[in-house]
Parts: structure tokens; C-alpha cells; sequence
């Protein structure tokens, strides 16, 4: 009997990668348990509080793409992580690893949504964009037309990939959220045409942009892998502005009339030496 052909990793990871191009998406949170901290001796503490920065490393060779930590705010996490990478289990090694350290025991896995980054059926091709601008009374062989076509497609590649591969920011505060889209008579968003649904978007997204050099957002679907449909992460130079965003926001019809919210988890990104020192684990 033939034995199957060994699979390489490279071949896992290229089963696993989500088709559209984008990456497995994880948001973890969680929260050290005081007393059975206590029970650590000091070399314990010691080890796996080594083992939690060794973990948590970005530039670690193991690590995923995308890692980032930071100091969550309020009582329903101590800190929070979110990982990307086209290999789902990378991203869930993470998980694994501080839970097998000598800080496991005290670690309390508070929460987690699991999604993929895509790009959204409401992101406008550059056709639809022509044919928008024409709309909005512009001739179409107009130098006007014509440069904000050709700006937009430029424009285009770039917020693409950042929707598929995306780069965190350097902003330090932050939130996640999870949202679902209303079915209920009368505000049932899955019964509106396509043509509805894009225009509800779009003037979403006009609000959004209002916050361009101020917040950075960023969508992953969690449809078919959560409870929640959609999750939402925004990066702010203040946060004052993820208040700001989130209001400003909440009064476009897509959001008035047809959206839900999950929790919030909201804080500052920190690396995981700057955690430990925080939440008063290192010591």
C-alpha cells in the first residue's frame, strides 16, 4: 500500500489561506488571575513571564505576520493581542503558547473573534467610480473627470491590499468591536437590493473619511467562523477620536436604522514587557 506524500508546511498553510487573497484574523483578550498568580513561586513568574515576551514578539521567527499587543482598559481584560497570517494555526500558536507557559495557569482567556480580512462587495471599482462622478454632473472627458479617475485608481491598489495584508499603524489607542447587520421587518439589511445596500455604504464611508490623519479602521468578516458577522478595529493619534468616529458614525442610516454592536475593548498599544509592568505581573 502507498504511503501519502509527506505535507509540507508551506502546503498547509497554502490549504489553509483564505482564496480571496487576505489572512486569518484573531482578537484575544485576557486577564491574569491574581491568587493563582500567588501560587507562582518566583522562578515560575520569572520563566514565564520570559516565555510571555518570547511569545509575544513580533519579530519572533515563529511569530505571525501581523502581531500586536496592548493594555486594555476597564475591567473585562488585563491586555488583548490580534494576529494575522494566511495560516490559521499560526495565529492560534500564540493562543497556545502563552497558555502552556508558566504563566498559564494564571492566565484567564477573557474573549475572542476569529475572522478574515477581504476586500468588501461595497468597495467601488473604478468603472462604478466613473460612473458616479458622471452622476454627480461631471463630463466625462473632462480633465476634472479624468484626473480624479485616474486618482482614485490610484488610490485603489494601495487600500486594497491594506484591506487583505494590512499594516498596523503607529497610533497607540485603540478599540475592537464586534457588529452584525439587522434582520428584523422592516430593517432587515439582508432584503435590500445590492444598489441600496452600496449607496448606505458609501455614505458610511464618506463619514468615515472625515477622520483621514486621525483613525485608521480596519473591517474582518467573521461570517461563518463567529457569533458576530463583522468586526471593526480602529487605531486613533488620540482617544478622544475613537469617540468622535464611532458617534459621528452611528448616525449614517447603515449604522441608524441596520446595525448591531457587540463589546467593546478598547486600550494602548504596549509591547508585553510594558504589559507585565503594568498589570504588576513582573515584579
Amino acid at each position: 500500500m502507498q504511503r501519502p506524500a509527506h505535507t509540507s508546511s508551506e502546503q498547509i498553510e497554502q490549504k489553509l489561506a483564505p482564496a480571496g487573497g487576505g489572512w486569518h484574523s484573531s482578537h484575544l483578550y485576557y486577564s491574569f488571575d491574581r491568587a493563582a498568580l500567588r501560587q507562582l513561586s518566583a522562578a515560575e513568574r520569572g520563566d514565564g513571564c520570559r516565555e510571555v515576551v518570547a511569545a509575544l514578539d513580533p519579530a519572533c521567527g515563529d511569530a505571525p505576520l501581523r502581531l500586536q499587543s496592548s493594555i486594555i482598559s476597564g475591567q473585562k481584560a488585563d491586555f488583548g493581542l490580534m494576529a494575522l497570517d494566511p495560516d490559521p494555526l499560526k495565529v492560534d500558536r500564540v493562543h497556545q503558547r502563552l497558555m502552556a507557559s508558566p504563566l498559564g495557569p494564571a492566565l484567564v482567556p477573557r474573549w475572542s473573534f476569529v475572522s478574515v480580512t477581504e476586500i468588501s462587495e461595497y468597495v467601488q471599482s473604478v468603472e462604478d467610480f466613473g460612473q458616479r462622478l458622471v452622476a454627480e454632473g461631471l463630463d466625462a472627458d473632462s480633465p476634472e473627470y479624468l484626473a480624479r479617475l485616474k486618482g482614485y485608481a490610484d488610490r485603489l491598489e494601495g487600500m486594497n491590499r491594506q484591506r487583505l495584508t494590512p499594516d498596523f499603524p503607529a497610533y497607540r489607542a485603540t478599540c475592537f468591536y464586534p457588529m452584525n447587520k439587522k434582520r428584523e421587518v422592516g430593517e432587515n439589511w439582508f432584503m435590500l437590493t445590492k444598489e441600496e445596500r452600496s449607496r448606505l455604504m458609501i455614505e458610511h464611508a464618506r463619514s468615515g473619511m472625515a477622520f483621514a490623519g486621525r483613525v485608521t479602521q480596519l473591517i474582518t468578516v467573521g461570517l461563518g467562523f463567529e457569533d458576530w458577522e463583522w468586526g471593526v478595529t480602529l487605531w486613533a493619534a488620540n482617544p478622544e477620536y475613537l469617540k468622535e468616529i464611532v458617534y459621528r458614525m452611528r448616525f449614517d442610516e447603515a449604522s441608524a436604522r441596520y446595525a448591531e454592536f457587540g463589546p467593546f475593548y478598547t486600550g494602548y498599544t504596549a509591547s508585553a514587557a510594558d504589559i507585565l509592568d503594568h498589570c504588576q505581573v513582573a515584579g
